[in-house]
């Protein structure tokens, strides 16, 4: 939850149309696996390199016709990711015959049928069409979301704070809390006013560990008033999240997130 997504958040993964488009023909970019909203590519520790080159074959007995040798594989593995980055991209439906002659151009030499400016044109008017259409649901998106913080303020055991976080107790802790320059470990459930799972990761059974300064606001000011094992329910206004940017298809424009948190440790 990479765009300040729980981490400065930054769920990385808010892209528009014109921008997909642009990454998409990157290839290779689009082959990662799909970031954690709570947690940055440098938290992460560098795999170690093999100390040996793997002397046996990982290719499959059987293979679907077409696919046997090495270079069709990833042929084929580049082609879907790249494809599915593009399909993703609500606000753009794609023309697979020029998509399709674009591929086969550049691997023919790269000559463009079309001139380079009228192809970065495109590019900025698809774009332009994919902020419209986020700011109008931003525009809707203010006003349920102001509903929903009213409503949930009122609910008993609900505190809110000077900047508008609100928060409920699930189960108290006793251990320490954490301070800004400290890194915790936590368990989180996120989902949008609406119910909807954005990121978990309770549902994939894997606590995360993250800089306290390294998230959205709203966890940052969370995080330091928590002791370890608690465990609280958090909605946080659109303002202490990601704003009128979002976070890609999943967290639209102007959304107030709520989310389930443990504190485990504080490292």
């Amino acid at each position: 939850m990479t765009t300040r997504s729980i981490h400065s958040l930054s769920f990385t993964r808010n892209l528009t149309a014109g921008t997909a488009l642009i990454a998409a023909a990157l290839l290779l970019t689009a082959c990662g696996k799909k970031e954690k909203s709570m947690e940055t590519a440098s938290n992460k520790p560098a795999a170690p390199a093999p100390t040996a080159a793997p002397t046996t074959s990982t290719t499959p007995a059987t293979l679907p016709a077409g696919f046997e040798s090495l270079e069709q594989r990833v042929s084929y593995g580049v082609g879907f990711k790249m494809a599915s980055g593009i399909a993703q991209q609500k606000d753009f439906k794609v023309d697979r015959a020029a998509l399709i002659a674009g591929i086969d151009d550049a691997l023919a030499g790269g000559k463009l049928r079309l001139e380079e400016k009228d192809i970065q044109a495109a590019f900025m008017e698809m774009q332009q069409r994919a902020e419209a259409a986020a700011a109008e649901a931003g525009k809707a998106n203010i006003a349920l979301g102001e509903a929903y913080l009213a409503k949930n303020k009122a609910k008993p055991g609900v505190k809110t704070t000077a900047s508008g976080l609100q928060y409920e107790v699930i189960k108290a802790g006793t251990g320490a809390k954490p301070k800004a320059e400290n890194t915790v470990r936590v368990h989180y459930h996120g989902t949008l006013i609406d119910g909807k799972v954005f990121d978990s990761s309770v549902e994939r059974n894997e606590p995360i560990e993250f800089a306290v300064q390294g998230v959205i606001p709203g966890w940052t000011e969370a995080l330091q008033l928590m002791s370890v094992g608690d465990k609280w329910k958090l909605t946080i206004p659109s303002a202490l999240a990601y704003g009128p940017r979002g976070a890609g298809a999943d967290i639209p424009p102007n959304s107030v997130l709520v989310f389930e948190v443990e504190l485990l440790e504080v490292k």
